[in-house]
């Protein structure tokens, strides 16, 4: 069960005293306190853990500060869609709104290279409007003696570069708690140009004590990759592992099914679960063309298979894209074969922008048949 308060219900005010002091006495209840503080208001709930079935909802919205109660089901019970749940399914970082509403495009380097390759990409981005994108520092890579990024290194000059070109957040992957302390210390170094979105990668799905770590931390939003073994539930449940640690402000990714079913693509497109996980959780969703095409092949109508998959996923409802380019992908020191080039880039952000309208355009027309 969630108790959602009042608006701007501040943890030293007599209603909110009160409201524990009850709870506290509740037999075989625990409690746990959520804030987000939000642009305008700050919004508080608490989630009580345990018999909540024999708790009445009349009761428990009677109480002093609270202005809803939800009933959860068993099942991704912070992020998750219940009954009567109006919570939101958006969120703010860094002046960017995040929703199942809206539709973002990070499109950068898998593996930060060079600083003039890194400045080229955020240039192109600024060109074409764009406040987002990806840098890869952290590459777990199969292979011990592939490449697997610069690391703690490169982030100084890579936030410079950021907010010199005006990009508000870089998607950035972590596969240790040290990545996240490194990734805050240069922020604070640079003065905080720009925003981070840590990536929790397809191989730390279910790495808990990682997911446990970066959900206790509340500086930066994740996105987290399904994991590329397992099942949806599975992943979805690794999405609750953060909130139900207290970062609710999650991406989830989808990014192919590893199975030789997929071939000759690198994974299986899993981009018909979009609406899935919409209806399912409040997270937007994230689709990763790049990590499920895996190639530049091209079909014969002429648009690259990255761009049939990329509007798949966004007809579908995606709010995210992470995608691939490279000013020079010959150069790219992982996954150059699947990066786009920087001459490609207005013509993908045109065919996202065709996606999305005719998503809209479907959306609107159920819309109507509803009303109607």
């Amino acid at each position: 069960m969630i108790l959602i308060l009042e608006p701007d219900t501040t943890t030293d005010s007599p209603e909110f005293r009160q409201l524990l002091d009850y709870l506290d006495n509740l037999p075989n209840i625990r409690h746990r306190v959520h804030q987000e503080t939000g642009v305008q208001q700050l919004l508080t709930e608490v989630y009580l853990i345990g018999d909540t079935a024999a708790l009445s909802l009349e009761d428990m919205r009677s109480l002093p500060a609270v202005e809803r109660v939800v009933r959860v089901s068993e099942e991704y019970r912070v992020l998750g869609r219940h009954r009567d749940d109006t919570r939101p399914t958006h969120f703010e970082y860094n002046g960017v709104r995040f929703g199942q509403d809206n539709l973002h495009v990070f499109a950068g380097l898998c593996a930060v290279s060079t600083r003039e390759h890194v400045e080229a990409m955020m240039r192109a981005l600024q060109v074409h409007g764009q406040v987002c994108t990806r840098m890869g520092a952290y590459k777990p890579r199969t292979s011990p003696y592939s490449f697997q990024g610069y690391g703690k290194a490169c982030l100084p000059w890579v936030f410079e570069l950021a907010g010199k070109y005006g990009i508000r957040v870089i998607a950035m992957e972590v596969t240790h708690e040290t990545h996240v302390e490194e990734v805050r210390e240069a922020l604070e170094q640079t003065g905080h140009p720009t925003g981070v979105m840590l990536q929790i990668g397809t191989r730390n799905t279910q790495n808990f004590e990682l997911l446990k770590y970066v959900g206790r931390q509340r500086d930066f939003p994740v996105l987290l990759k399904r994991g590329f073994g397992i099942t949806l539930e599975e992943s979805l449940n690794a999405a609750e592992y953060l909130a139900s640690e207290g970062n609710r402000r999650v991406i989830f990714g989808l990014r192919g099914m590893k199975t030789n079913m997929g071939d000759p693509h690198r994974n299986f497109v899993d981009f018909a679960h979009v609406p899935v996980v919409k209806r399912l959780t409040r997270m937007p969703v994230c689709i990763d063309p790049s990590h499920s095409v895996g190639s530049r092949d091209r079909a014969p109508d002429g648009l690259l298979d990255v761009l049939h998959v990329t509007a798949q996923g966004v007809i579908a409802g995606a709010n995210m894209i992470l995608v691939d380019f490279h000013p020079e992908p010959s150069k790219a020191l992982v996954d150059g074969p699947q990066a786009l080039t920087l001459e490609e880039l207005p013509a993908f952000l045109d065919d996202v922008q065709i996606a999305r309208e005719a998503y809209e355009k479907r959306a609107a027309n159920a819309a109507a048949r509803r009303v109607g």
